[in-house]
């Protein structure tokens, strides 16, 4: 009996031997197959494999140092992964199904915008590169678990931009395969976390149905935390937005199929912004792009049953935003201060009824601003309804404002403005109603150095605003009604709103003074 184990053992012995001999003699051939293989089925990209060990024994085949080149632009490397491993999903075989466990551990991803602009011109789609048959080529069993370790992806939009990045990213999708899935089930539980931008938090929490066709399913829960805004700087100066500061987060429920798409955010919040939009000429056109293209995919996905979105609430807390006008002369800046802005149950569901807008800030830092609003998802354009308060603002404040639309500016006033209204089926309904107090135009200590016409047009303005003052409260006013057809009834409700605060400020309330002031000087 002795003998024969020694004889067992020895056979054992060798026969491992044989195995490992052979494995580390088949690594290498088995590395250049594999890496063709890859390339031969992946569109504009090329794989790398610096090293290939595999484990006869287990089945199992670990590649180190896989590289991905976008073919377009090489250098840097789209994606380096230290090791993935392959092998056999032991615990499946219960269920007589003999599928694949693959392991990313340490992929690292990188993409600067010359990668994404290549992208874009490539006539191929993103999901048509090749990518899972390049998988499939480097293990022949059908995935069934997918995990990524400590993983990492960088964006860089420029050289001077500070990178976009997601690290330590976990992530694992299990029962891919083994489980056939009946429509709307979503078989495979799947999760995913990550740290965003080094300080924020991002995570995900639900399911998955891979075999769906055309392209697979998700459903879950999504969650950010304390995600700074100025990471998005450079996206955000392309159309002359400036960022200081800012973070926000929000979670809520989110569902991909080839049939739906469902996001209903139970929550977005947004502390401390500080931000500026540059009204220049480099900077209109994509903004007016980018206001043309939301305002017709708002048409499109407004009341349709298979695209749902959804904002029960929307909270802009301690923000400070301000429009500064650079095609004028002199430039001037319109601002918010210690705004909070709340928007309830938005939905471009009509049956969601009525989404509500409230708004409180301070105006030029003085003034305190009150705006309510009501809207309803679009059918035939913009449908709310607006209520604009803005009182005791100090019009020196303005002086900026008041210079590059009137030619004048004012020694002492306080200004104030009401204004209502109504927008249905691409009409407008409503009236504003600017107010002057203390109203001190021409001031000749702090003139003297003006130039004489300067002079003459602000001494003009003075005399009309004592000549139509309320005697008894020491105020100049006038109603400027609104009526009539939108001038661009395609456009989005948030665009339409925003140009209507634009005419208010600079299309009515200016010119009905200088309305006013020029009716006041005919009667003397």
């Amino acid at each position: 009996m002795r003998t024969r184990w020694k004889i067992l053992i020895g056979l054992v012995a060798v026969l491992v031997a044989l195995v490992v001999a052979v494995a580390f003699f088949v690594d290498e051939p088995m590395r250049r197959v594999t890496e063709r293989q890859m390339n031969a089925r992946l569109k504009g990209y090329t794989a790398r494999i610096g090293r290939l060990d595999f484990h006869p024994l287990g089945f199992g085949i670990d590649f180190y140092d896989v590289i991905l080149i976008q073919n377009a632009h090489p250098e840097p490397a789209v994606m380096r992964v230290h090791r993935l491993s392959a092998s056999v999903q032991w615990d499946a075989l219960v269920h007589r199904r003999v599928v694949a466990d693959f392991l990313l551990d340490t992929p690292e991803i990188y993409l600067d915008r010359r990668h994404v602009e290549a992208e874009a011109k490539d006539p191929t789609p993103v999901g048509q590169h090749g990518w899972q048959e390049a998988l499939q080529a480097m293990y022949p069993l059908k995935i069934n678990r997918f995990r990524v370790r400590n993983g990492s992806l960088t964006y860089v939009d420029s050289s001077q931009a500070e990178p976009l990045r997601l690290t330590a990213i976990e992530a694992i999708a299990r029962n891919i395969r083994n489980v056939k899935s009946q429509p709307d089930e979503f078989p495979s539980p799947l999760t995913l976390s990550a740290v965003m931008f080094d300080h924020g938090r991002v995570a995900f929490d639900g399911h998955a149905d891979f075999l769906r066709e055309p392209y697979a399913g998700v459903k879950g829960t999504a969650e950010m935390a304390n995600v700074p805004l100025n990471y998005a700087r450079p996206v955000a100066a392309r159309y002359g937005l400036t960022l200081t500061s800012g973070v926000f987060g929000g979670k809520g429920y989110i569902e991909t199929t080839p049939n739906v798409t469902i996001v209903d955010l139970e929550e977005l919040r947004v502390d401390g912004l500080k931000a500026d939009y540059a009204y220049r000429a480099r900077t209109t056109e994509p903004v007016k792009q980018a206001a043309a293209k939301t305002a017709e995919t708002a048409k499109q996905v407004s009341n349709q049953f298979d695209m749902v979105l959804r904002a029960r609430r929307v909270h802009v807390n301690d923000a400070t935003v301000g429009v500064v006008n650079e095609r004028t002369h002199p430039q001037y800046r319109v601002a918010l201060t210690d705004t909070n802005l709340v928007i309830e149950n938005f939905s471009n569901q009509k049956p969601d009824g009525l989404g509500n807008v409230r708004l409180r800030g301070r105006f030029m830092d003085s003034g305190d601003m009150v705006v309510q609003a009501a809207f309803r998802p679009e059918n035939n354009g913009p449908d709310f309804t607006m209520d604009v308060r803005i009182e005791n603002t100090d019009l020196r404040s303005m002086n900026d404002l008041l210079r590059a639309h009137a030619g004048i500016d004012v020694s002492s006033g306080v200004f104030s403005v009401y204004s209502e209204m109504r927008v249905r089926n691409s009409h407008i309904q409503g009236y504003v109603k600017p107010l002057f107090r203390d109203l001190v135009v021409y001031d000749p200590a702090k003139d003297r150095d003006k130039p004489f016409g300067e002079r003459v047009k602000e001494h003009v303005a003075s005399v009309i605003g004592k000549v139509f003052k309320n005697r008894q409260r020491e105020e100049v006013a006038t109603v400027v009604p609104i009526s009539g057809p939108l001038q661009n009834p395609k456009a989005s409700t948030l665009e339409t709103a925003l140009g209507l605060v634009e005419n208010a400020f600079i299309k009515a309330i200016l010119p009905g003074f200088e309305s006013e002031s020029s009716r006041a000087l005919r009667r003397r």
